[in-house]
């Protein structure tokens, strides 16, 4: 390829990036991926120790599908991979019957035929006593197939898989720019500069500085972790504390897992109808704030009782947001050169194997295995 440095540049490696690389490299494509961190690193969107997987996917009909593939590619990259990276421990969905968590769950179930059990309030109170304080028309819906990713490991399990199908890999590398030129792109770093025939720009938190007029938007979402009370030690653990999302009063949802891998009980709180807290991820500092984690600790004494209400531990996590809340994977304008994926919405971790081969399959101009026309850029 003379004149070029690559086929393929992926720039970001975190789940998308890192999975494109995976696919890109296994198919025998020439590819290069750039991060400026090291894979499985703490400063994106795919970290935290634990990440819900479910195929019962409420936010759009057409995400099933990719869910459905995504957890196909999850075992195929757990096998190469040789270490376990998906936890099939279920799911527990709760809230009322019509509602936004157990309502949709339930609809998506029925339209894409998903093994689902529905429980009744009397029947959720006795299989997991740990969530107190249900109201009387709220049910639970497990769905057997759901379990939790291990993200940190998940993205290093992919870079190095593509490392060893040939894949050049530059972490520690900051890109400052892309520009489009005739026939390829040239990828500007601090470093070097690169000449490429196509970039696949999945970079996000940073996707807005690197390919201008996206409508995402970054925002911060604390993660936090909490421990037992003296005396309170049982029934905190994965198995009794399954993955869950729940809906609570204002418009919140509550989410998390129990104990388990060696992290305490995983906690969030999801602020439904409420504007986000924007970040810029080239200037923000992202420590930790009392504001983080207040609130939801408030909420457990009478949610979780037998949880602490003061955090063991807190992360603040980085998510690109869109207007509809979907992501955005696809060519803008239909340009050959240029292949962007983001918009996570805080839902992609677990499409991030399926998104991975839809990439791919852009960069070859292959038919999608899935359709993902309503994740265009051009929709907006």
């Amino acid at each position: 390829m003379a004149g070029w440095d690559a086929e393929v540049a992926v720039v970001g490696l975190g789940a998308w990036g890192a999975s494109a690389l995976w696919q890109l490299a296994a198919r025998g494509i020439e590819a290069v991926g750039l991060d400026r961190h090291e894979p499985g690193h703490p400063f994106g969107s795919s970290h935290g120790g634990s990440r819900m997987f479910r195929v019962t996917c409420l936010e759009h009909p057409h995400l099933v599908p990719l869910a459905r593939r995504s957890l196909e590619l999850w075992h195929q990259l757990e096998q190469a991979h040789g270490q376990q990276l998906f936890v099939p421990a279920g799911g527990l969905l709760i809230g009322p019957e019509d509602g936004l968590i157990a309502g949709g769950t339930l609809r998506a179930a029925r339209v894409h035929g998903i093994e689902v059990e529905t429980l009744t309030p009397a029947l959720l109170r006795e299989r997991f006593p740990r969530q107190a304080a249900l109201p009387a028309d709220h049910i639970g819906v497990w769905e057997p197939s759901a379990g939790i990713l291990r993200p940190e490991e998940s993205v290093r399990a992919a870079v190095g898989l593509a490392r060893a199908a040939g894949a050049r890999v530059h972490t520690g590398t900051r890109v400052d720019a892309i520009e489009l030129v005739p026939g390829g792109a040239l990828v500007r770093t601090a470093q070097t500069e690169l000449r490429v025939r196509q970039v696949v720009v999945a970079a996000g938190a940073w996707l807005g500085f690197l390919v201008p007029g996206l409508p995402v938007e970054t925002y911060r979402m604390p993660i936090t972790w909490f421990r037992p009370r003296a005396g309170h030690e049982d029934g905190f653990g994965l198995a009794d504390l399954p993955v869950f999302m729940r809906e609570i009063e204002g418009g919140r949802v509550l989410w998390g897992n129990g104990a388990e891998n060696g992290h305490d009980v995983k906690l969030g709180l999801e602020e439904h109808g409420r504007v986000p807290t924007p970040l810029d991820p080239l200037t923000d500092d992202r420590a930790v704030r009392p504001e983080d984690w207040t609130e939801l600790g408030s909420l457990l004494p009478e949610k979780l009782p037998g949880l602490a209400d003061v955090p063991s531990k807190v992360a603040v996590c980085m998510y690109a947001k869109t207007p509809d809340g979907q992501f955005v994977i696809g060519r803008p304008g239909g340009d050959s050169r240029l292949v962007v994926a983001g918009g996570c919405n805080a839902h992609g971790f677990k499409h991030a194997t399926g998104i991975g081969e839809l990439l791919a399959d852009l960069v070859q101009h292959k038919p999608a295995a899935i359709d993902a026309g309503f994740l265009s850029p051009d929709r907006f």
